[in-house]
């Protein structure tokens, strides 16, 4: 790949992220303070983000893959979700909110595959390419919660406006990007996108017990991602976007020691570590406090890293092994169709009713609202300690995973 490609790519990564992270953290504390929403009005407001993302495989597949050129789509979608940001920032009713964050969530959905897609295609090897581009998008979101946190800005309605100007300058910066023509000549079904050629994968019992595993656990996924902020908030801690910016850096440190754990562990237990996180870190959650129990709050949001990187990246891996040649990106798009789409609807809307049950004039009772995820994690952990069998994997498999 050329120097100016890969420049062009890394930029086209920091904006979609830059432009994502200005809004979806702190979306929740937005709607709690400045339209007096309730839980389950935060909660629809997330949900609506997964049911964009279960059209957007449909999106990109029947139309943006056929009939377009793929920045040119990018392009098109950034500037019609700035005007859709720009709607957003002068709504004052909840209900309303919903609408039009549901409206913009499906035009911005399907540029994250877009981007994924433009930047691969450019790639002659997208396994040694891609992780140095993507990494960008990490940092974005980093850099862009940062300013945020300093600027103590993460209820005001700045967040979308930030998010509108970024996107604005992605769409205008798209159609300068190298050229992605649509490649999908044949017809292309709706079995197809929903990956039902996968559907072969749960002969195997395993894969099943684990792709149960992956919907359930994105219930307490997204307890974290819309109920974090305002509750650490409400707890006394301060610049608390730039302290949850630590947990995406985990990410990156955690990503770096998966080929390790993977060598010593095997996919079962680097699984179950996983789970086990996700139980300890809602247990800090519940029980910590901005004094003498801040270190528990630390420790909640550190342990993000382990969390996505030792279930949902070892379990895209392992989707990866099962799958072959043939099915592996229907198979891919199964589990991120169920998960980021079936799971964390189901999750944003339960985070929304839980947060409302334990709440009394106002006053929210966040450490039982935090048990509930945790009890989740420790359900969903019992049933993959006693269901789940790791098959001896080969040394093909072997090869992936390490590579």
């Amino acid at each position: 790949m050329n120097a100016k490609v890969r420049i062009q790519l890394s930029v086209m990564m920091f904006l979609q992220f830059f432009v994502w992270g200005s809004w979806y953290g702190q979306m929740s504390k937005y709607l709690f303070t400045q339209l007096n929403a309730t839980g389950d009005q935060v909660g629809s407001a997330y949900a609506a983000f997964s049911v964009a993302m279960i059209f957007a495989p449909f999106f990109v597949g029947m139309i943006a893959d056929r009939y377009f050129a793929a920045q040119k789509v990018l392009g098109t979608l950034n500037l019609l979700g700035a005007g859709l940001l720009f709607y957003l920032t002068q709504i004052t009713d909840a209900d309303l909110f919903f609408w039009v964050m549901l409206a913009y969530c499906l035009s911005f959905a399907p540029t994250i595959a877009l981007t994924t897609s433009i930047s691969m295609r450019q790639m002659a090897n997208p396994e040694k390419d891609f992780p140095s581009i993507r990494v960008l998008g990490t940092l974005a979101w980093i850099i862009v919660t940062n300013i945020i946190g300093f600027m103590d800005i993460g209820d005001k309605v700045t967040i979308f406006q930030i998010s509108m100007i970024s996107s604005v300058v992605l769409g205008l910066f798209s159609f300068a990007l190298p050229n992605t023509p649509p490649t999908s000549t044949g017809s292309t079904s709706f079995t197809q996108i929903i990956g039902a050629d996968a559907f072969v994968l749960f002969r195997n019992r395993s894969f099943v017990i684990f792709f149960i595993a992956s919907i359930l656990i994105c219930i307490p996924l997204s307890f974290y991602y819309a109920m974090a902020n305002p509750a650490l908030t409400d707890a006394g801690m301060t610049n608390v976007e730039n302290k949850m910016s630590l947990g995406q850096a985990s990410e990156v440190i955690f990503m770096l020691l998966l080929p390790l754990a993977f060598s010593r562990l095997g996919v079962k237990w680097i699984l179950v570590t996983g789970l086990l996180a996700w139980i300890a870190r809602f247990v800090f959650f519940a029980y910590g406090d901005a004094d003498s129990g801040e270190w528990m709050f630390y420790l909640a949001i550190v342990l993000h890293g382990v969390c996505y990187d030792f279930f949902f990246v070892t379990g895209q891996i392992y989707t990866e092994t099962k799958a072959g040649e043939k099915i592996k990106s229907q198979a891919q798009g199964l589990i991120s169709l169920a998960t980021y789409g079936v799971g964390m609807f189901i999750g944003s809307k339960l985070a929304g009713k839980v947060t409302d049950m334990y709440t009394v004039n106002n006053v929210k009772d966040w450490t039982h609202i935090w048990l509930i995820p945790a009890g989740i994690a420790v359900v969903v952990l019992i049933m993959f300690l006693v269901a789940f069998r790791e098959d001896k994997p080969s040394t093909k498999e072997k090869a992936t995973v390490l590579s």
